[in-house]
C-alpha cells in the first residue's frame, strides 16, 4: 500500500458520487509529530523525528519529509540518524498527544453517533444518517478534514467506502492531508491491483507464503479457489482474505469504548540479563496492572508477556485464567510462569506485562471458593493506604530494593 510518505498519494475530485461510501476511516496525518511541529512551524518543511534523546531510544513518530529518508515510527533512534542525518530530534509529550485527541474525537461526535475509536489518531465512523443535516459522506468528510484544520491546526486524511476494510486503505491512500472516496461500485477495481500485503491480517509470514504461490495482488486472491487459499494459509485465515479480496466485510462500526486491555512494559536503558532482577519487574509490573484493573472496576482474564531482547526481537506468550482476576499476585504467578517456560533467555531489552479479555468485576459467576480471596483482601488494604499516603508506600518485600538497581529505563503504562 505505498511507502506511506505520500508518494502513492491519491485523492479524489470533489464531484465524486459519494452516496454509496458511507463509512468513512479518518486518521490524522504524523500525529504526534505534527503535534510538535504546532509549537515549531519553522520545522514543518524539514525532516523531524520525535524520540526520547537516548541511545536507546526508539522513533515515536516521523513527519513526512523524514518519511522520504526511509525513518519509521519504531526503529531505533540511531538508525533513524543514519538514515536521515539531517533529522531533528524533538522529544515526545504524551499528555498534549492525549488533548489533541480529545479535541478531534469531539469533532467526530458531532458529526455522528456511530464513532468507533481505533486508538488516539484514527477512528471508524458511520455517516449514513448525516445525510439529512450534513449531506452525503463525502460533505461529511470534508467538514471533518475543514474542522480539524481550523480548530486544531492538524490535517488528517480520509478514505469513504462501503466497508471499513476499504475505507482504512482509502484513508493510507490519501496521506498525507487527502480525502479518497471508493464508490461502491468501484471497490474491486480499487482493491484488486493493490498488493497483497495491503490486505488485512496478511504479515511477512503469510505475504512470503502468498508470494511463493504466485498470488502477488488482492486480484490474485480473489480469482483463487477458495480451497487453495485454505491449504494455504488455513481454513479461517483462507476465508476471511477470500472474502476481503472480493471486497466482502460486513463488520458494522460500533461504539466500542471499552478499555480492551491494561498493561505495563518497561525498556532498559542497559540489556538485563539477571533473571531476579527480571522477576522483580515482572512482580512490579503485575501489581501496577492489578491496581489500575482494581481502580477502573475491571477484571482480565488473559495474562500476556511481551519480551523483546537485544537483537530487537519481540515475542509474546498468554495463557488465558479459568476466572477473570483483578489480583496482582495472581497476575504475578501467571506472567512468572511463562516467562519461565520460554526457556532460556538472551539479554532481554524490554519487558512487559498485560491483561486482555477484560470485563466489569463482578459479572461472572463465583466459583466454590476464590484462590486469590487472600491476597485480594491484602491488595485492597494496599490500594487504601496507596490513596491516603501514596502508592509506594506499601508493596511486596522483593520489591524494597533500590529502582536504580533496575537500572535507567523508560517506564510506560498502555491500554
Amino acid at each position: 500500500m505505498g511507502r506511506q510518505d505520500g508518494s502513492t498519494r491519491q485523492v479524489s475530485a470533489d464531484s465524486v458520487d459519494s452516496s454509496t461510501a458511507p463509512i468513512l476511516h479518518v486518521d490524522l496525518d504524523a500525529f504526534f509529530a505534527s503535534v510538535e511541529l504546532l509549537e515549531r512551524p519553522d520545522l514543518a518543511d524539514l525532516p523531524v523525528v520525535v524520540a526520547h534523546n537516548s541511545l536507546r531510544s526508539v522513533v515515536t513518530a516521523a513527519n513526512y519529509p523524514a518519511r522520504k529518508f526511509g525513518v519509521r515510527s519504531a526503529i531505533p533512534l540511531s538508525r533513524a540518524l543514519q538514515l536521515c542525518p539531517s533529522a531533528i530530534v524533538l522529544e515526545p509529550h504524551f499528555e498534549k498527544y492525549r488533548h489533541y485527541s480529545r479535541l478531534v474525537m469531539s469533532i467526530f461526535d458531532d458529526m455522528t453517533p456511530l464513532v468507533e475509536r481505533l486508538g488516539i489518531d484514527e477512528a471508524f465512523l458511520d455517516v449514513a444518517g448525516a445525510r439529512g443535516v450534513i449531506g452525503p459522506p463525502g460533505d461529511v468528510a470534508r467538514l471533518i478534514r475543514e474542522r480539524v484544520r481550523a480548530e486544531t491546526g492538524l490535517a488528517c486524511s480520509v478514505g469513504a467506502a462501503a466497508t471499513k476494510f476499504v475505507a482504512k486503505l482509502a484513508s493510507g491512500r490519501a496521506k498525507p492531508d487527502g480525502l479518497l472516496v471508493i464508490p461502491r461500485s468501484e471497490t474491486l477495481s480499487f482493491l484488486h491491483p493493490l498488493p497483497v500485503g495491503a490486505l488485512w491480517g496478511v504479515g511477512a509470514v503469510t505475504e512470503k507464503s502468498l508470494l511463493g504461490r504466485g498470488l502477488h495482488t488482492i486480484g490474485d486472491i480473489a480469482q483463487t479457489p477458495l480451497d487453495v487459499l485454505r491449504r494455504v494459509v488455513g481454513d479461517a485465515g483462507g476465508r476471511k482474505l477470500h472474502a476481503l479480496a472480493n471486497g466482502i466485510d460486513p463488520r458494522p462500526v460500533t461504539r466500542d469504548t471499552a478499555e480492551k486491555s491494561i498493561g505495563h512494559e518497561v525498556t532498559f536503558e542497559i540489556d538485563v540479563s539477571d533473571a531476579g532482577t527480571l522477576r522483580r519487574e515482572l512482580l512490579r509490573q503485575a501489581s501496577q496492572v492489578g491496581r489500575r484493573l482494581r481502580a477502573s472496576g475491571l477484571e482480565g482474564r488473559t495474562v500476556v508477556l511481551k519480551l523483546r531482547y537485544a537483537d530487537f526481537t519481540t515475542i509474546t506468550r498468554s495463557r488465558t485464567l479459568a476466572e477473570p482476576t483483578d489480583v496482582g499476585r495472581r497476575i504475578a504467578d501467571e506472567v512468572r510462569d511463562l516467562y519461565e517456560a520460554v526457556g532460556a533467555h538472551p539479554p532481554v531489552r524490554l519487558i512487559g506485562v498485560r491483561m486482555e479479555q477484560l470485563t466489569d468485576a463482578g459479572t461472572n459467576a463465583a466459583g466454590l471458593w476464590d484462590d486469590d480471596e487472600d491476597w485480594r483482601g491484602a491488595e485492597r488494604v494496599i490500594d487504601d493506604v496507596g490513596e491516603r499516603f501514596g502508592t509506594d508506600l506499601v508493596r511486596p518485600a522483593s520489591l524494597m530494593k533500590p529502582a536504580a538497581e533496575l537500572g535507567p529505563s523508560k517506564r510506560r503504562p498502555h491500554l
